[in-house]
């Protein structure tokens, strides 16, 4: 790491607000060529809001922003371009028809060489161990592929200091590996990186100073290799936090979905999902484990009939003990037979949100069939909102701004709220706190475990062993879009659930 003396990028005193809601105040940090920079911070700390003036999309109300020791202007992307500076963004901003070379080159002034372009990305992709093919269509990508095209396509124009935000949040543990590897080889190669992210793991593995934002204010740059996920922690929320989920015993033995040999195509004839079968038991948190792409997303559709079956059956079991058959039925017809079964999707505004909609309007999107007459009700929704905000505290300005413009945290926060009081006795969440900070992902826990102690069936899909193992009853591990075992999560061992995870046991496990 050089000497600050040699900074980079240096921000004094940056300021921003947006109407009665302060994102950055005061706020002051550096970073040099040759290091990371980890930027940690609650959801809503303003980590964001700085990065994206830096890149040009907002300005600043006041405070400076200096790059290779010279005071700079930056009021649009062109001029943070023109400096240097490339952001990759939590949320691709690629055009899906277009390949890897279109949309690396989109927006560049000159003639166009498609072989000297696809030469040139060629030759990044050597250089820092990029796996691409440049006239491969963005719609036929991975999410990981289409992260390389965006990184590409910053280094393509030359930055030479790049900003990632949340550049882990879609990736399995195998991708981040190879992301890390790759920055690793650009901060050799004398970039200048700032990277955002919740998770205190990869901050202590890939950085090499961590600067805290908390309520948009900078408390302090430290050290990495002084640091611990504890004291970061704490440095975050400001106060001491317990790192440990409490759990409680499931009060109830009684299933409520029961799921028999479910079998489920992709649009290609093949199988998503083979002979799975499994029960949920009302009062308890199933958790769901496998590696990305084993059949997470289409049990989850399946369940809240999003996803046609093509075989098997989906028992509903009801409270006195009637049973529906559920395989076949869309959402409506589930919830004609009165029967709640929530939904939190992985797509939180693509799925479960419209994120041009404001809160309001957000609520009635569960309400808005029980309107009698010719106007709908907006004064529920709208007391449900004022109730969702205090509760879980969530910062926004208003119930009526977008909230596409709220931080992620938030977000989640109002598409759980707004499925838990809809009064489920299903409740199916996957991915619930991707991206969230350890304060998001702890009362989303909280949450959880309060819809159990009411006797509501919780399917939980995550990406975390560790959390799974700590805050759920049983575990079923996918494989393939195969059961490959039941665990008592008390009792099975993170290494046996990772073999699971991995292959398909001969006799399947169950608890």
């Amino acid at each position: 790491m050089e000497s600050l003396n040699n900074r980079a990028i240096r921000v004094c005193n940056i300021t921003k607000s947006f109407g009665p809601v302060v994102a950055n105040k005061d706020v002051c940090l550096d970073v040099c060529r040759g290091e990371i920079l980890a930027l940690l911070g609650e959801n809503g700390s303003g980590k964001t809001t700085l990065m994206n003036m830096l890149a040009g999309i907002y300005f600043p109300d006041s405070g400076e922003i200096f790059i290779n020791g010279r005071e700079a202007v930056i009021r649009s992307p062109r001029d943070s371009f023109s400096l240097g500076i490339g952001m990759i963004h939590q949320h691709f901003k690629l055009v899906d028809v277009l390949t890897a070379a279109e949309n690396i080159v989109l927006g560049l002034r000159g003639s166009v060489d498609r072989a000297e372009i696809s030469k040139n990305i060629l030759e990044i992709s050597g250089r820092y161990g990029f796996s691409i093919d440049p006239g491969k269509k963005i719609y036929n990508m991975s999410v990981s592929e289409k992260q390389t095209v965006e990184i590409i396509k910053v280094l393509y124009r030359g930055a030479d200091f790049l900003i990632l935000d949340e550049p882990t949040a879609v990736l399995t543990p195998q991708e981040t590996e190879k992301l890390f590897a790759i920055l690793r080889r650009m901060k050799a190669d004398g970039k200048a990186i700032i990277i955002i992210t919740h998770k205190l793991g990869e901050v202590l593995a890939i950085s090499d100073r961590v600067s805290i934002l908390r309520k948009g204010e900078c408390v302090g740059t430290v050290n990495t290799a002084e640091a611990t996920a504890q004291s970061l922690t704490e440095a975050m929320v400001g106060r001491a936090v317990s790192l440990a989920i409490k759990r409680e015993a499931p009060r109830e033995e009684k299933d409520r979905l029961v799921v028999s040999g479910l079998t489920c195509l992709d649009p290609e004839g093949r199988k998503s999902l083979d002979n799975i079968s499994f029960s949920l038991r009302a009062g308890e948190i199933l958790g769901v484990a496998g590696i990305a792409g084993s059949g997470q997303k289409e049990l989850c559709e399946a369940l809240t009939g999003l996803r046609a079956v093509h075989s098997g059956s989906i028992a509903y079991i009801g409270e006195d003990e009637e049973k529906q058959e559920l395989a076949g039925l869309m959402p409506a017809q589930v919830a004609a037979k009165g029967i709640k079964i929530a939904f939190v999707p992985e797509d939180r505004l693509g799925m479960g949100l419209v994120g041009n909609l404001d809160m309001v309007d957000n609520m009635m999107l569960k309400s808005y069939r029980n309107t009698k007459g010719f106007f709908v009700d907006r004064k529920s929704p709208a007391a449900l909102a004022e109730k969702l905000i205090e509760r879980l505290k969530i910062v926004t300005p208003g119930v009526c701004v977008p909230v596409r413009r709220l931080s992620g945290g938030n977000v989640q926060k109002v598409l759980l709220g707004r499925e838990i009081e809809s009064g489920p006795s299903v409740l199916v969440v996957a991915y619930p706190v991707r991206g969230l900070d350890i304060g998001s992902s702890y009362t989303i826990y909280d949450l959880l475990s309060e819809q159990k102690k009411k006797g509501v069936a919780v399917l939980f899909v995550g990406e975390d062993l560790d959390v799974l193992l700590e805050l759920c009853d049983r575990i079923l591990v996918l494989c393939g879009g195969r059961v490959s075992g039941v665990a008592d999560a008390r009792t099975v061992t993170r290494e046996k659930t990772g073999l699971m995870m991995t292959s398909v046991s001969r006799e399947e496990g169950s608890a």
